[in-house]
């Protein structure tokens, strides 16, 4: 959605990181390609003139004059406007202290609010809420039944006493549904009503008679990212005529340019609370100021892509995988199905991608990446053996014919499979075997860490008397008495006096003459 956004920002900045001090006609410059960039981006004027305003404001203060690296400066400066115009902070959901907390849903028809209530409940599901969808669109032909479709998708309750397609009373149907909601105990209600190809007073009084109804805790205001200025038109004719209190945005995966995303939270006041990115039910979730702002200007989204790996892997899984990784050998062609099966359920390749710093510049090379190549690897690897899978050494020339008629791809296909398996297995081998990389577990150092560790012997206090308690002498040679006599073997010490003591070299006590000895 942001990729024109995106690549105008992304030069921008490339031609600013070459100067080492910015001037007033630097500034001025890189302001007014960022307003053409906002601008292009469908962006409202009034938004676009605020932005530019602040940026240049900031740019030309301390933080810039004085920075070690003024490009780096003015980038941060704009990604923190961009965040801010996206709305700062994330905005959660209120719950009601007293169950259920009703959430509204209010939008034009198309904004897609049938479908989002869906993604909605299914994501409060997944949190552990009990959810309710309440089939409030009484005007649209067969918008009940899509809800009841969408909700048994979802795995969601739906409340649809009336039929619909202009038979019923909406504001009855919703108030009824608080009542159904406490007594199936569900804590989330969600109300689908309906909605107008356009604004119109009759809309407005359906949607405010069903708020007055039941004092929604939340209403959220959907709409279409796609239709850009029209956005801000709707977004101020809803929040004077029913109010809402955050708005969700749809269709963030399509080709437009944005600017509804920009412009809707810097007039209205409210803030973007969600974000459908899919057509899939799981194409949902919060919306993160800080987040989107790094996508628009290219330095991706590594939270969102480690909660989404998250989502997906179960621990104990990744634990006893990432033994195998590190061990080499035992990893098989049957763990690196299931680890791309794993890779696929998080979405496609190229949204992955998406989310790594940088990959802007490489946008042309990720939209060529075909998610079909993965199913190809899949079918080749399901046309083997179980043995085969275990151990690929095996796979001779009639084998990987059979394989290859199996999957149906090329014999080559499947040589670059095997031979790209056997590399990577040998790179994990020499990872596991530390290699002499820091922090690598085993490994050469490690080795003889150990080997000094079994060479050393016991330990022995260096108080004489804590030795001699019930200890005898470690060797026969200490157990042996040497020249000298009684003081030979001091103490049971075998002969050995305390550190400093030492009687020196040759010295025989037996000829020591004391006093009064003749």
């Amino acid at each position: 959605m942001f990729e024109t956004l995106s690549d105008r920002l992304t030069s921008v900045f490339s031609s600013l990181r070459s100067k080492g001090r910015l001037s007033d006609a630097d500034i001025d410059s890189t302001c007014r390609e960022i307003r053409i960039a906002l601008l292009e981006a469908d962006v409202a004027l009034p938004v676009v003139k605020a932005f530019v305003a602040q940026v240049k404001e900031r740019a030309r203060g301390v933080e810039v004059s004085q920075a070690l690296n003024p490009a780096q400066q003015v980038v941060k400066i704009v990604n923190d406007e961009l965040i801010g115009i996206l709305g700062g902070e994330t905005r959660r959901l209120r719950y009601a202290k007293t169950p259920p907390t009703v959430i509204m849903l209010a939008g034009l028809q198309g904004a897609g609010k049938t479908t989002l209530a869906g993604k909605l409940a299914k994501w409060l599901r997944d949190q552990g809420h009990a959810p309710m969808l309440v089939a409030a669109d009484l005007q649209r032909p067969n918008a009940v039944t899509q809800l009841q479709v969408v909700g048994e998708r979802a795995q969601v309750a739906v409340f649809a006493p009336s039929p619909g397609n202009g038979v019923g009373d909406p504001v009855e149907v919703a108030r009824e549904s608080i009542e159904q909601a406490r007594r199936q105990q569900h804590d989330i209600v969600i109300i689908d009503t309906a909605g107008r190809l356009g604004i119109d007073q009759e809309l407005m009084k359906q949607a405010a008679d069903i708020r007055d109804a039941v004092s929604p805790d939340e209403v959220l205001f959907v709409v279409d990212a796609m239709i850009g200025q029209d956005a801000v038109t709707t977004a101020q004719a809803f929040m004077e005529g029913v109010g809402f209190d955050g708005v969700v945005l749809t269709k963030l995966d399509g080709d437009a340019r944005g600017g509804a995303a920009l412009s809707v939270r810097h007039i209205t006041g409210r803030p973007i609370m969600f974000a459908s990115t899919g057509e899939k039910l799981e194409d949902f979730d919060a919306f993160h100021p800080d987040r989107m702002a790094s996508r628009i200007l290219d330095m991706g989204d590594i939270l969102t892509l480690i909660e989404q790996a998250q989502k997906t892997f179960d621990e104990d899984q990744a634990a006893k995988m990432a033994g195998k990784l590190t061990s080499g050998e035992n990893f098989t062609l049957e763990d690196f199905l299931e680890q791309m099966q794993m890779v696929q359920k998080m979405g496609p390749i190229k949204n992955l991608l998406g989310m790594m710093p940088g990959m802007g510049q490489m946008r042309d090379q990720i939209n060529s990446i075909d998610d079909r190549d993965l199913d190809r690897i899949a079918a080749i690897i399901r046309s083997m053996t179980p043995g085969e899978r275990q151990d690929p050494k095996i796979i001779n020339g009639s084998r990987r014919s059979r394989i290859a008629n199996g999957a149906g791809v090329s014999v080559t296909a499947v040589n670059n499979l095997v031979t790209r398996f056997f590399e990577a297995q040998k790179m994990m081998k020499r990872m596991a075997g530390g290699m002499g990389i820091p922090g690598m577990p085993g490994g050469r150092k490690a080795a003889k860490a150990a080997q000094k560790k079994t060479k050393k012997g016991r330990r022995v206090s260096g108080d004489p008397r804590k030795a001699a308690l019930g200890k005898g002498p470690a060797t026969p040679e200490e157990a042996a008495p040497t020249k000298g006599g009684a003081l030979g073997n001091l103490g049971g010490l075998g002969g050995k006096l305390p550190k400093g003591m030492e009687l020196p070299p040759g010295f025989d006590p037996s000829k020591l003459k004391l006093p009064g000895q003749q």
